[in-house]
């Protein structure tokens, strides 16, 4: 046998993290059939996948494909729409949002449906826009990972009232849109929403529909009062509800959105939609890098070095594209393994043994998000 002065053992073990996507929109809504249906017309309950709004009319005419085609009609717009069918007679959202569950979405519109006292209704019989809000509130918690999504609703035509957004239906995992628009404003704008990377702010984006503008007192009952002079200007106020406007600033008299708020807009709540919708990538994003990891790390100083790698390889790129201006990582384990064993302390000693007993590792990871201006104030002096 020839003498082997270099020995190659070659192993192959290529990792690529899954990726999400962040514009995937699921339409529940109801089928008008034609006399002469096609053979594979939408059914009562199942999710169908569309990639073509006319194939979404075809399949599901009437509201369900009106809706999905208005979201089509956005540029930049979705890649891909579900769509859900609802009895005509008896319409079953509930049922429906449970098929919606299990699917790859990260926004639900309910098809021309608009918020009422019907609709938003919480005690009693529950409304279909509520049952969206508990829908996208408690898929984003208790469902798989990647699950995370919002809610899109609209408020009924010419209604500049953001006092109907309260209770359960303040979510920050919802989108309201004021507008005065015969068509789906909700589907529209949930197809705006999806053409834009989760970071970008929807404030003046453009949504293709026809909606005239509301009159600055509808404006400021929508938005709230704001602080224009002073030492301290406040920022974008809000209560809610976003709304249609069309600005004399923008050439084209196009429509664009008013703001990018969410339903949250108590304290402690996530105010914007690229907020709430940053962290659900962000934390996918991590995840999916960090699975691999999991039973193959050690509980060592190298090992929780290279766990610290795995998290700067996923947050770099983001600051570099300045979707975060900074972060921070702390492994408080690591900072015990660093020490000179000799000086533990009895409780630093048992921290560690602990965290080998228990093959369980704390790591905090602050981030400091890079947001967009939404107002600027100009103190523009002559001499």
């Amino acid at each position: 046998m020839t003498v082997r002065y270099i020995r190659v053992n070659p192993t192959v073990d290529l990792f690529a993290p899954v990726t999400r996507t962040f514009g995937n929109i699921a339409v529940i809504g109801k089928v008008t059939g034609p006399s002469s249906p096609p053979a594979d017309i939408a059914q009562v309950g199942v999710p169908l996948m569309f990639t073509d709004p006319a194939e979404a009319r075809r399949q599901a005419p009437g509201e369900l494909g009106a809706s999905i085609g208005l979201a089509f009609r956005q540029s930049p717009g979705p890649s891909l729409v579900w769509g859900v069918r609802v009895d005509d007679a008896a319409p079953d959202y509930g049922t429906a949002l449970d098929a919606v569950a299990a699917l790859d979405v990260q926004l639900v519109v309910l098809a021309n449906l608009p918020l009422d006292s019907t609709s938003g209704a919480v005690n009693g019989s529950q409304g279909a826009i509520s049952l969206l809000v508990q829908h996208v509130d408690e898929v984003s918690q208790t469902g798989g990972d990647g699950k995370e999504r919002m809610g899109v609703a609209m408020l009924t035509k010419g209604s500049a009232d953001p006092s109907i957004v309260s209770g359960t239906l303040a979510s920050d995992r919802m989108v309201y849109i004021a507008h005065q628009s015969d068509e789906d404003a909700a589907a529209a704008v949930a197809g705006t929403i999806a053409g834009h990377a989760p970071h970008v702010s929807m404030l003046l984006k453009q949504v293709q529909i026809t909606s005239p503008p509301f009159t600055p007192t509808q404006i400021q009952t929508l938005n709230g009062t704001e602080v224009e002079t002073g030492p301290l200007p406040s920022g974008p106020a809000g209560l809610g509800v976003n709304w249609l406007t069309t600005p004399s600033l923008i050439p084209g008299q196009g429509v664009y959105l008013g703001e990018g708020y969410t339903g949250g807009s108590a304290p402690g709540k996530k105010k914007f939609i690229d907020i709430v919708r940053t962290v659900d990538d962000v934390s996918f994003r991590l995840k999916a890098q960090l699975i691999k990891t999991i039973g193959n790390l050690r509980i060592s100083r190298s090992g929780l070095r290279a766990l610290v790698g795995q998290m700067e390889s996923v947050l770099d790129p983001l600051q570099r594209a300045e979707v975060l201006d900074s972060y921070k990582i702390d492994i408080p384990l690591l900072r015990l393994l660093d020490k000179n064993p000799a000086t533990l302390t009895p409780s630093e000693g048992s921290q560690i043994n602990n965290a080998h007993a228990q093959r369980v590792v704390e790591a905090l990871v602050t981030v400091e998000y890079a947001a967009a201006v939404h107002r600027l104030n100009i103190a523009l002096k002559f001499q």
